[in-house]
């Protein structure tokens, strides 16, 4: 689907301001506002630009620049950008998920899964430099069943079981929720007494049910 730049851009700079609240003009890396380098991610990401490219593209772009308040010739180098994205803490990301979670539907039924993601194809001598020897993250979502929106999201390191984790990530936006789908890792006594308790329908998959069963069989 096709999105207009400046409309996304526009209301990526009202969601970021809004989530940030009273540190949303607060100066971070470079000395730029804390909400104009979330709203830069959001544009870098959105469009596939590098960390290089970031600034090279928006000296054409003076609409997207006016929202950002930024001058041509003012414009942040690309290592200040790239160096604001490891310095922007969860606080800052997490309210802008809540904010934007809000802009969608939410039809009270959602799904929990998780996955993980490589970092092994990172530079080695750059985990080296920066004393990360994190090869794999784990990374459990929430997402609502109809509108696709990401309710929230839990990343770590260190790879607690589902069942542990499952909870965490419900707990967070159990006032939203009717109902929770998931598939058999998330199963045990535990997670289903806290759901309940939360007043969310635990939809999981028993280990040794008969769907699971008849799909080892084909």
């Amino acid at each position: 689907m096709e999105i207009d730049i400046l409309d996304f851009v526009k209301q990526c700079r009202d969601l970021a301001i809004q989530a940030l609240g009273k540190h949303a003009g607060e100066p971070a890396s470079g000395g730029f506002a804390r909400w104009v380098h979330a709203v830069l991610h959001c544009f870098r990401l959105e469009e596939g630009h590098s960390y290089h490219e970031t600034p090279h593209r928006l000296e054409y772009m003076s609409e997207v620049r006016n929202v950002l308040g930024l001058d041509r010739d003012e414009l942040p180098d690309y290592s200040t950008i790239y160096k604001s994205f490891d310095r922007l803490k969860m606080w800052v990301w997490r309210p802008l998920l809540r904010v934007s979670v809000q802009q969608h539907p939410q039809s009270g039924h959602a799904a929990l899964d998780s996955t993980f993601f490589d970092r092994r194809a990172a530079s080695s001598y750059y985990r080296q430099r920066s004393g990360n020897s994190v090869q794999t993250l784990k990374v459990t979502t929430l997402t609502d069943v109809e509108s696709l929106a990401v309710l929230d999201v839990h990343i770590s390191a260190r790879w607690k079981h589902d069942t542990k984790t499952g909870p965490q990530v419900v707990r967070v936006s159990a006032d939203d929720l009717l109902s929770v789908a998931a598939d058999k890792a998330f199963h045990n006594w535990y997670t289903n007494n806290e759901f309940y308790a939360l007043g969310v329908e635990p939809l999981i998959l028993q280990w040794g049910s008969r769907p699971l069963t008849k799909e080892k069989t084909r």
